[in-house]
């Protein structure tokens, strides 16, 4: 599956109908092994508006990157947060912690998820902080009128990841 067809730069009309965020699909039955590891780490999400959690930057966070038109979004996390989820779990540890690259910036974080689009957007600053990635959590693949339909009826939540 193209990756780019699951990021949007969009408004969310449940939260702000007039900003423009970026918005990221992530599907919460993928065998992919970043996106499995994401699931795991979204139930470390603390509930602000109905539907929305809010991430600690080290359990997950978010970067941009721009090379020339294309703005990426890389999703990480610290390896002691995985160690601390996956501590339970060592078929996953075995299975998807040596595959996942780590991040060039940070020893300590490893890659769990990158897409990117062909667009102009720049992420809004505030007070010197990027603005947030959303992190749309549903099942399977779906165009953005429909991610955006399950989240106004509860069937999808979002997570909102600190960038930088």
């Amino acid at each position: 599956m193209d990756d780019s067809a699951r990021m949007w730069i969009t408004t969310v009309p449940a939260l702000d109908a007039d900003d423009l965020v970026v918005l990221l699909g992530h599907d919460h039955t993928s065998e992919s092994p970043g996106e499995r590891l994401i699931s795991l780490l979204l139930d470390r999400g603390h509930e602000g508006e109905e539907g929305v959690f809010h991430l600690l930057p080290f359990d997950l966070s978010a970067r941009y990157e721009r090379t020339g038109d294309r703005l990426a979004v890389v999703v990480m996390t610290s390896r002691q947060v995985l160690a601390h989820a996956l501590a339970d779990r060592p078929d996953l540890v075995r299975e998807h912690l040596p595959d996942l690259p780590a991040d060039a910036m940070d020893d300590d974080r490893v890659i769990l998820l990158r897409r990117e689009i062909v667009t102009d957007f720049v992420p809004a600053e505030h007070d010197g902080e990027k603005q947030p990635v959303l992190l749309v959590d549903h099942d399977g693949s779906a165009p953005l009128a429909e991610v955006l339909a399950r989240f106004d009826e509860g069937e999808a939540g979002l997570a909102v990841l600190n960038a930088d």
